[in-house]
């Protein structure tokens, strides 16, 4: 398939890149070199020297094709030396099927570069970057360390301690106590039922059978190992949560009151410390909003940041999330409506923030119902998403403080609304409607 010659070069000094694991293709303008295509190496030598190669060739903006974590050195690189990095999805810039070659690929992506033909991808700032790496650390960290609490438990079913049927939590208070004594060595339930909480809701006796069963000794040295293991993750995200908290103390902007602070020690004081320094760096306090708790307002914070002036509206914002219904049209037939397939984490978080407005007394619990009584549950999910990305873009680019209005005002303005769309309907039908009242 041939293109046709193009004038209409929007970016003339333009470069493409094609990245690889081991390698980077490199394609300027033909005028610009008389190789105007070359390969690179990845080590920090040949970054550099790929540098100085585009800025003696009078390169002044370079596409960079997103494959895996191998763009990230070769853009921080590129943009220490003061030039414009696009970073570009592959999706965009697909070449003719059969004619396919890491040379015509950097070659395609230039001429594409060249002629406007591409949309940058969004990379926050370096100190949200920052953030973010010891945040997804700290994530991974829980779901493995979680992993390590079901090894535990299934090391416990297979010796017969049936503690999941007596405890609400395993790794909690009592359950720690009990298993911790356990490795130690402690074998009578008698003994161990003494770590019970008063506040367990089982009582001593049913404690005592639960913790009956038959001692393995290789189930007692696989419960002893992860365990262990549940403790060196512990330690790491203690060291993980500490870190986060000297960025976010750096990153404060302003002081922001939250509330009343909880009693020094206690597990709500913990959560608030981490709410002020998140308010304190975003100027507000998502956490208002019903359903994002600390830890949904934590991901959103250092996955993008406070800074939204990259999305031109609130539309282009939940667009870039994939919670806009789709457009693919043709001829006048939409054929296809539904939102893009995306694995954006704030959209996940959005998602998961929703679900739990199912039983909320709030405005966003009313309007989530209503929506699952017009249509399904992901769709009306969905839906809700999408209105906490909007209000979590209008607090952090106007200020605006969250003020819920409670589930009673939300139903009376829905009462208005159904009222004044029936009067109009009657209107147009040459009726009228009265209240029961009025016509007695």
């Amino acid at each position: 398939m041939a293109m046709r010659k193009r004038t209409d070069t929007v970016f003339p000094n333009a470069a493409g890149i094609d990245v690889g694991a081991s390698s980077h293709w490199v394609a300027v303008r033909p005028e610009a070199a008389a190789e105007p295509v070359r390969e690179f190496g990845v080590m920090t030598d040949d970054l550099c020297a790929l540098a100085d190669w585009l800025l003696a060739c009078g390169v002044e903006i370079v596409a960079l094709e997103s494959t895996g974590v191998y763009w990230i050195p070769l853009f921080e690189i590129l943009e220490q030396r003061g030039l414009q990095v696009w970073l570009v999805d592959a999706r965009q810039m697909k070449y003719v099927p059969g004619r396919k070659s890491d040379v015509q690929d950097c070659q395609w992506l230039q001429r594409l570069m060249s002629y406007g033909l591409l949309r940058a991808a969004w990379r926050p700032a370096g100190e949200v970057c920052e953030l973010r790496a010891i945040a997804r650390l700290r994530e991974t960290l829980l779901a493995e360390q979680a992993s390590w609490v079901q090894r535990m438990q299934k090391a416990l079913v297979q010796m017969n301690i049936q503690l999941t049927e007596v405890l609400t939590d395993v790794m909690g208070m009592s359950g720690q106590a009990i298993i911790r004594d356990i490795v130690a060595g402690e074998r009578n339930p008698e003994v161990l039922a003494r770590h019970r909480h008063r506040r367990v809701k089982a009582s001593t006796e049913e404690v005592i059978r639960a913790l009956t069963g038959n001692w393995r000794q290789e189930h007692l040295f696989v419960l002893g190992q992860a365990l262990s293991m549940y403790d060196d993750i512990a330690r790491h995200l203690r060291e993980c949560d500490a870190q986060m908290q000297v960025l976010l103390g750096q990153r404060a902007q302003c002081a922001i009151n939250v509330g009343a602070v909880p009693r020094a020690g206690s597990k709500a004081r913990a959560a608030f410390d981490v709410r002020q320094m998140l308010a304190n760096w975003a100027g507000v306090d998502l956490t208002r909003i019903n359903g994002l708790e600390v830890s949904s307002v934590m991901k959103i914070l250092t996955e993008i940041g406070p800074d939204l002036s990259r999305f031109a509206n609130v539309k282009h914002f939940c667009s870039w999330l994939g919670l806009c219904p789709g457009t693919k049209v043709s001829g006048g037939k939409v054929l296809s409506a539904g939102t893009k397939r995306s694995a954006n984490r704030v959209r996940q978080a959005l998602k998961m923030a929703a679900m739990t407005l199912s039983h909320s007394n709030s405005a966003l619990g009313a309007f989530y119902r209503r929506l699952c009584s017009r249509m399904d549950k992901p769709k009306a999910n969905t839906a809700t998403a999408h209105k906490l990305a909007r209000m979590v873009y209008f607090m952090l680019t106007r200020g605006e403080a969250f003020v819920d209005q409670g589930q009673q005002r939300y139903e009376e303005l829905q009462r208005e609304r159904s009222i004044a769309a029936l009067k109009r309907r009657a209107t147009a039908l040459g009726f009228q409607i009265n209240p029961i009242g009025a016509a007695a």
